[in-house]
């Protein structure tokens, strides 16, 4: 979710953009990044009392939460602090695949995001009607009372794809409902932000299983039963990491930790006929644990314009535990960067819910270079190794080794009507198409309200 990559700002830049290229054409020549940043650091330098010669100077990167006070293309701009505390808004776009993944060709994004940071409570949500995080804490001192609700309960046929060829027979409609409740510590940690906390919670959770065939569905799957939920959840999490305009980590780091015990009431053997089944007694139970730890800040010898960001997700489950409805799902979409979404596993150009693991690693390695004070380039390097899941023809469910790399180039800006846009092109060297390569082209843009 790309919610808080929105800036006041965002609603001044594009105008000025289009004004400066029809009234000065020749502007373009000295780059955006010269036009802009200049001008920028002219105004930044006099108000430090110090001399804007371009070259003396320490450059100066505007903040998430900063007020904008700069000239750009001879126009001066003034934008109020943001409070980053009540944060509203809206994020759509989509992913296209070249070549199709399976029968897929375009993933469409949409989601809304609500956030609200009070003196003794907050609330975070994302929401997109089949697939929803909702959180409300309430605090006492240090201490916290932690409620959750998330659900995955797309009313579709979800099919597994081999060869990059979709299985028919594997299509099945299934989904979770799971509501959670615990007690949780809460401290504040520099930078100290609105988003700058180390928490530790457990939660108990309590949820609902379901699954259906589908007039696809093969005659040798046998589906789970549809089945209660009960389990235990102990979740950690530190920010330390300080984020620029557009919300992308610009300094600092950030880690965290899930581990997951879920019991299922109502089991029973399941898979197809008449080898293949995974058993009740080896499934019904299972332990997941995920971690992650990241960090961001600038190259030695380079101006604050450069970053350079590392992030290291991993997550197992054991294997004979592992299944179809209990995998770790890899996620494509805009990387995450605000401090609740840092834990999702981002592998370029993959599917939502399409890529399912039993254990993994992924390593990702970022240069981004701020071409404007609201516009930044970004080129990634992204490593995976994965117990993936895998489907044969035979419609026999099983977890193979796979490893793969993507790389990614891609451009964040500010946009009309205070909002931003992402635009990312990535290419994958065979990790999502089973061996085959193939690129994605990612467009988002968020607006706050």
């Amino acid at each position: 979710m790309t919610g808080q990559g929105v800036s006041r700002g965002g609603k001044y830049i594009v105008s000025l953009i289009i004004a400066g290229i029809l009234l000065c054409p020749g502007w373009s020549k000295n780059g955006i990044a010269v036009a802009g940043q200049n001008a920028y650091l002219s105004v930044f330098q006099e108000e430090q009392g110090t001399p804007a010669d371009g070259e003396t100077s320490k450059h100066h990167t505007l903040l998430a939460g900063e007020p904008v006070h700069t000239v750009f293309m001879g126009k001066t701009i003034n934008v109020p602090a943001m409070d980053r505390a009540r944060v509203t808004a809206v994020s759509l776009g989509g992913v296209f695949y070249f070549p199709k993944q399976g029968e897929t060709s375009f993933t469409p994004i949409g989601a809304f995001y609500l956030k609200r940071v009070w003196a003794e409570s907050r609330t975070r949500n994302v929401i997109s009607i089949f697939v929803n995080d909702l959180e409300y804490d309430k605090s006492f001192g240090n201490v916290e009372l932690v409620t959750r609700f998330d659900n995955n309960t797309l009313p579709f046929g979800q099919k597994e794809v081999v060869n990059n060829i979709e299985i028919k027979s594997s299509d099945t409609i299934w989904g979770t409902m799971i509501a959670s409740i615990g007690p949780g510590l809460r401290y504040k940690v520099a930078p100290y932000q609105v988003d700058n906390d180390l928490r530790l919670q457990l939660l108990g959770r309590v949820g609902y299983f379901y699954a259906d065939r589908t007039s696809d569905t093969g005659p040798n799957l046998v589906l789970p039963p549809d089945t209660m939920l009960y389990g235990v959840k102990l979740r950690g999490r530190y920010d330390g990491m300080r984020r620029n305009l557009l919300e992308l980590p610009h300094t600092g780091m950030a880690a965290g930790f899930d581990v997951d015990y879920m019991h299922r009431d109502k089991w029973a053997d399941f898979g197809t006929i008449p080898d293949a089944f995974f058993s009740k007694g080896d499934t019904r139970n299972y332990l997941q644990v995920n971690g992650y730890i990241m960090g961001v800040g600038g190259i030695p010898g380079l101006s604050e314009k450069n970053r350079i960001f590392f992030s290291f997700h991993g997550g197992l489950t054991p294997k004979k535990s592992a299944d179809r409805y209990n995998a770790i799902s890899l996620s494509g979409g805009p990387f995450p960067g605000e401090s609740d979404d840092l834990c999702r596993p981002d592998y370029p150009g993959a599917m939502f819910n399409q890529v399912l693991v039993s254990n993994y690693a992924l390593l990702a390695l970022e240069y981004r270079r701020e071409l404007a004070f609201f516009l930044y380039l970004r080129l990634r390097e992204t490593l995976i190794w994965a117990e993936r899941a895998a489907v044969t023809d035979t419609n026999r469910f099983l977890f193979k080794s796979s490893s793969g790399a993507a790389t990614t180039i891609g451009l964040d800006s500010g946009f009309f009507w205070n909002s931003a846009l992402y635009l990312g092109y990535s290419w994958d060297s065979g990790f999502i198409r089973n061996g085959k390569s193939g690129s994605s082209l990612i467009l988002t843009w968020s607006k706050a309200f």
